[in-house]
C-alpha cells in the first residue's frame, strides 16, 4: 500500500495507460479485488463451526458491537461526522469493529483451546464492510437501498454457499484470502495521497490507542463476565485486521457523503493495523504471563 501511495502521490498518471494496467493497478480495480477476497473470507465460514462455537465466538462479536454503538452514540452526541479526539469518525468506527483473524488465531492458538480457535470463523464474520454498514445504517448515518446492501455482501454470501456445499470449494479459495490483501494493498494506496497521511498522523496514533484501550474494555469484560472465561480470548480479538484498511473506500461506494472522509480514514486505518498488531500480542502475553503467576501462588 506504501508503495501505491508513493506513485500516487509523485507520479499518479503511470497506471493510468489503460487496458490491463489500468484495469489491475489503479484505484478502480479496488472494487473488484475486494470483491474477490469477501467471496473468498465466506468460503471458510462453516455454518458447523458457527453452531459449535456460537456461546464464545457470539459474545466476541457482540461485544464489538457494543463498542460500534458506543462510538455511533458518541459521534451522534458531537453531531453527525464530526471528528472524535482528531479522529474521523469512519476510521474510528471502521478500526475498532474490525478483527484482525490472524493474529487472534495465533494468540489463542498458543494460550487457548480448540473452541477458542474456531471462533475465528464467526469473528470472521467483522472481516470487511458489513459490520460497519449495518452499525451506520442502523444510526442513520448512511443512505442505502436494500440493493445496494444486497450488492455489498453478495460475495460473501456466494462464498459461503460454496464452501459449506463443497470442502473442495473451500479448501481452493482458502489461500485467496491473505494472496489479495498485497492486491487490496496496492489498489488502496493507488488512492491516497501521502499529504493526507502526515496531516492524519497524530489523529492515526489516537485512533491506534483508542481502538486498543476501548476494545480492549469491552472484549475483556463480555469475555470474563459473560461467558466467564479468563479474558485473553477477548483481548487477542483488539488488533484490527488488514480489511478493515478497505472498508472506507466500500462504505463511499454505498453512500458518496462519506467519499470526502476516505482518504484521512484509510491513513488511519492503515496506522491503527500496524500499531495494533504489534501492541495486542504483546498485552496478551503479559496478561498469560500475568494469569500464571498468579494460578501458581493459588496452588501454593
Amino acid at each position: 500500500m506504501l508503495l501505491g501511495m508513493l506513485i500516487h502521490t509523485f507520479c499518479p498518471n503511470i497506471v493510468e495507460i489503460g487496458s490491463f494496467t489500468t484495469a489491475t493497478f489503479s484505484n478502480t480495480a479496488a472494487a473488484t479485488i475486494m470483491g474477490v477476497q469477501l467471496l473468498c473470507i465466506g468460503s471458510q465460514l462453516q455454518i458447523i463451526k458457527l453452531q459449535q462455537v456460537v456461546k464464545r465466538g457470539g459474545i466476541l462479536l457482540l461485544s464489538k458491537l457494543l463498542l460500534g454503538v458506543f462510538i455511533i452514540v458518541s459521534a451522534r452526541m458531537i453531531g453527525g461526522k464530526q471528528e472524535i479526539a482528531d479522529a474521523c469518525i469512519l476510521a474510528v468506527l471502521c478500526g475498532a469493529t474490525n478483527i484482525n483473524g490472524s493474529i487472534y488465531l495465533s494468540l489463542v492458538t498458543a494460550y487457548g483451546d480448540e473452541i477458542d480457535g474456531a471462533a475465528v470463523a464467526l469473528l470472521s464474520l467483522t472481516n470487511g464492510p458489513f459490520v460497519t454498514m449495518i452499525l451506520l445504517g442502523a444510526a442513520g448515518m448512511v443512505h442505502f437501498s436494500a440493493i445496494s446492501l444486497a450488492a455489498t455482501i453478495m460475495p460473501i454470501v456466494v462464498g459461503i454457499v460454496l464452501g459449506n456445499l463443497s470442502k473442495t470449494f473451500r479448501e481452493f479459495l482458502k489461500p485467496g484470502v491473505q494472496l489479495l490483501l498485497p492486491f487490496i494493498g496496492w489498489t488502496l494506496g493507488m488512492g491516497i495521497d501521502l499529504n493526507d497521511i502526515f496531516r492524519a498522523g497524530i489523529s492515526g496514533t489516537f485512533l491506534s490507542i483508542f481502538v486498543i484501550a476501548a476494545g480492549s474494555v469491552f472484549t475483556y469484560l463480555c469475555d470474563c463476565y459473560v461467558i466467564k472465561r479468563p479474558g485473553y480470548a477477548g483481548l487477542a480479538t483488539c488488533a484490527t485486521g488488514a480489511n478493515a484498511i478497505a472498508v472506507p473506500a466500500a462504505i463511499a461506494m454505498v453512500d458518496s457523503t462519506w467519499l470526502p472522509y476516505v482518504g484521512e480514514a484509510t491513513a488511519q486505518i492503515a496506522a491503527t493495523v500496524v500499531m495494533s498488531a504489534i501492541v495486542v500480542p504483546i498485552i496478551v502475553g503479559i496478561f498469560i504471563k500475568k494469569e500464571r503467576k498468579n494460578n501458581v501462588k493459588e496452588c501454593t
